[in-house]
């Protein structure tokens, strides 16, 4: 083996040394490439503590992962995501940096003031707040400060609660629904706290809302901007729809500007109608009276004092008699009133105004081109009443309707979403991870026959052409045999003399064979094909030796060892 690497050179045992580690380099690549198992999502969107101690987690478990460079993701192997979901889930790592009620499950309660009772109260009530807006889907943290004054001893001033929440959301902002939600969430956990005291902020630092106190004008102005809003949206898309249905998907585009009446007006009014009476109650009185009066003529004297004096006076006495009847009646009517209190709320509608946009028509050409074409009047006649009877027009509100026929600019950039493929129950995952073996066993299988096998095959010396006969000499007849079928062209078989051997069995040479009675013509039919040969030999191994320098000095260094 020694004098084999000799005979190599140190040219070639270093490139043997540098194809060998290239080879071993690039098979461990490949073994591992395809020992690696397939990752997957594990958790997205983390804050730094919490992937942390996700990591520190996996590390002690001695799971492979994968983690972005903020932290933020971490891979794992899929058929170990659902286990340690479950674990961490288990040990409450993730959103662990919010502490909810647990904090009283570690705390000795003998011996903590109340001061400290109160503050451990507030900060349990913040981190479960926080982690139930945590929950909505648009968004990632949240944290919660809330303001729970504790009234004074001998303190007729009453200070109501407050709370501030900071909100990260993931890509859009919040709308004004999902804001409300979270107002009267966190309202409904704090007792005495009102919706409108809780102020909510995103993590751009934009006032989502307002923490109002007293006056709620500025509630007021937000609820009637975004019923604005949402009566412009819902316009918007009921003629996109209803345009859509006869222009084509995505060829109409409409933009709608409502004029509201922000004004809230409330009237009292009572109307009494004197065509309606009834009659209510009816009084009536009868009043008859009888008077009778005596006159008398004589005067005051001691007779008529006298006891007899009336009876005696009695048929001289004139008599006075009165009679009177009244008859009185009175009726009392009841009169129709109505009485009418008409609220007039703010948001009512003042004046509409919808500009519509519609694509013309497209119509392929004989060479495939695109020709555009516009639309006839008399179809834009007909949408724009479409649009008139969808909105509502009213022309003594000053509504204003117009639809405008121009043709739409292509969008740069814009692409098709991308498909899901799913080919016999692959997903593209996996699709790309057939195809990714099977490019790797190619290249391993190429490098094989191209690389390894040549290699091994120079190293062996099938490769290098011999140079020397079975008698170590140039001269033998077999000469060309052994250099190759392009050295020299010898005769057909049939025309080969029959070369004598010795006791050996090593053919003779010609002068050998002409010494020998009777073998001077085998002798010269000898020479001349030793002649042939060892030109044509000689010329050959010039030619090898000028392509394969290397390869000639190593023969002949063989012989100078074999020597």
């Amino acid at each position: 083996m020694l004098q084999f690497f000799r005979g190599l050179g140190p040219t070639r045992l270093a490139a043997m040394a540098a194809v060998g580690a290239t080879l071993i380099a690039f098979f461990f690549f490949i073994t591992m490439r395809l020992a690696e198992p397939k990752m997957a999502l594990l958790y997205s969107d983390l804050e730094s503590g919490d992937s942390a101690k996700i990591i520190a987690k996996l590390q002690g478990m001695t799971i492979p992962y994968q983690a972005s460079e903020d932290g933020s993701t971490i891979l794992v192997p899929s058929d170990k995501v659902l286990d340690l979901r479950m674990n961490i889930a288990q040990e409450n790592i993730v959103g662990s940096g919010s502490i909810g009620y647990e904090l009283f499950d570690k705390s000795d309660a003998l011996g903590t003031t109340s001061f400290v009772q109160n503050i451990n109260h507030v900060r349990a009530l913040e981190g479960e707040l926080a982690r139930t807006i945590r929950s909505i889907n648009s968004i990632i943290s949240a944290r919660v400060h809330l303001v729970l004054p504790q009234r004074e001893l001998f303190s007729r001033e009453e200070r109501k609660p407050s709370a501030s929440i900071a909100v990260k959301t993931r890509g859009s902002s919040l709308n004004a629904g999902q804001i409300r939600a979270i107002q009267n969430l966190v309202a409904s956990a704090v007792p005495d706290l009102e919706p409108t005291r809780v102020s909510i902020i995103d993590h751009r630092g934009v006032l989502l809302a307002k923490g109002i106190s007293g006056d709620e004008t500025d509630m007021l102005a937000s609820t009637m901007e975004e019923k604005r809003i949402n009566y412009e949206r819902r316009l918007r898309e009921q003629i996109e729809t209803l345009l859509e249905r006869s222009v084509g998907l995505g060829k109409v585009r409409a933009e709608v500007a409502v004029e509201m009446d922000m004004s809230r007006v409330t009237t009292n009014s009572e109307l009494y109608d004197p065509e309606s009476q009834v009659a209510r109650s009816t009084v009536t009185v009868n009043d008859h009276s009888n008077e009778s009066q005596n006159n008398k003529d004589a005067g005051v004297s001691v007779a008529t004092n006298l006891p007899d004096a009336d009876t005696q006076q009695a048929g001289n006495a004139q008599t006075n008699s009165t009679m009177a009847a009244r008859s009185e009646e009175t009726v009392n009517y009841e009169i129709s009133r109505t009485t009418k209190v008409e609220v007039h709320e703010a948001g009512t509608v003042k004046k509409l105004s919808v500009a519509v946009l519609v694509d013309g028509n497209y119509v392929t050409g004989p060479n495939g081109e695109s020709n555009y074409t516009p639309r006839s009047p008399e179809e834009l006649a007909k949408l724009t009443a479409l649009v008139r009877s969808s909105m509502g027009f009213d022309e003594k509100r000053g509504d204003h309707a117009d639809v405008i026929n121009m043709r739409f600019a292509d969008v740069e950039g814009s692409a098709p979403s991308a498909i899901d493929i799913n080919i016999l129950g692959f997903k593209k995952d996996d699709l790309f991870r057939l195809a990714e073996i099977f490019v790797l066993g190619l290249v391993g299988i190429l490098v094989i026959f191209l690389v390894l096998r040549p290699l091994i095959n120079r190293i062996s010396g099938q490769g290098t052409p011999a140079l020397t006969g079975p008698g170590g000499d140039f001269g033998g007849p077999q000469m060309g045999t052994l250099l190759g079928s392009d050295m020299v062209a010898l005769p057909p078989a049939g025309n080969l003399p029959q070369f004598p051997v010795d006791e050996n069995g090593r053919p003779l040479t010609a002068r050998q064979i002409a010494e020998r009675p009777g073998g001077l013509e085998t002798a010269i039919e000898v020479a001349s094909i030793e002649s042939r040969v060892q030109g044509s030999a000689v010329k050959k191994v010039g030619e090898l030796i000028e392509r394969h320098p290397e390869e000639a000095a190593a023969v002949v260094r063989n012989w100078l060892y074999g020597s």
